[in-house]
């Protein structure tokens, strides 16, 4: 299998926190734009991308979505006019990131918790305002759901550290519950990125998160979808 040579270094998955950046770029086809390096967080795994503005040759170009294709973050534009080689102030939309980053790390504790009770996640989508899980309960029950989300809403409040860093693929696999969606496997790496809610949860992970589940307030379910025998879909929000 050929290595995927990233083109794109993603300054997000070293500090979450870190709202613009300068960039030069590399590739520029009409309205879709790559850098050398981006502040920019690339949709994936579930978690909807960043949005922002590029200011570059005294003009500025608002970033709609970015998606990730063969190492390259594609940064999709609302007007032409980049080119290769431009140098770019890139800026976030930091309200929307940091509310990512909170669902994005209240969705892994809530998700672990429910794991505990053997439900598996079988589908995500997490996004700044509202977020979904699908999961597979042998025997769902109202009432474990209940109790789920208010034990989940417990670590939150503990004031767990989140730390990241990289572990080689054997070694991550070893641990338990490395992988907490069913049927899906991180990519065919050799060193995998770890993010460890620490004496709460460790998964593979892709992500933004926040630095300490504190920051995250507490989960409030808003509604439920049947979506098959065993599979219910719960959607869910920070207050």
């Amino acid at each position: 299998m050929q290595k995927v040579i990233e083109m794109t270094e993603l300054l997000c998955l070293k500090d979450a926190y870190l709202k613009e950046c300068s960039a030069s770029i590399v590739e520029a086809n009409v309205k879709e734009i790559v850098f050398d390096k981006t502040v920019f967080y690339p949709q994936g795994g579930g978690l909807e991308s960043d949005k922002g503005t590029i200011e570059c040759n005294g003009k500025a170009y608002s970033v709609l979505e970015v998606k990730k294709k063969e190492g390259k973050a594609i940064h999709y534009v609302d007007e032409e006019g980049l080119g290769a080689g431009d140098g770019c102030a890139l800026k976030i939309d930091w309200e929307r990131r940091y509310a990512l980053m909170k669902m994005h790390t209240a969705a892994h504790v809530l998700g672990s918790t429910a794991y505990e009770i053997g439900a598996l996640i079988t589908g995500n989508a997490i996004a700044p305002d509202e977020s979904r899980f699908d999961f597979s309960f042998e025997n769902f029950d109202r009432q474990k759901l209940d109790e789920t989300v208010s034990k989940a809403n417990e670590k939150l409040a503990s004031g767990a550290e989140v730390k990241t860093y990289e572990l080689p693929r054997e070694e991550a696999f070893k641990i338990p519950g490395i992988v907490k969606l069913a049927n899906a496997l991180p990519p065919s790496i050799p060193v995998l990125r770890i993010v460890e809610i620490v004496g709460l949860d460790i998964q593979a992970d892709g992500g933004v998160h926040v630095a300490n589940t504190r920051e995250c307030g507490k989960i409030e379910i808003t509604r439920l979808e049947n979506k098959g025998a065993k599979n219910k879909r719960i959607y869910f929000k920070l207050i």
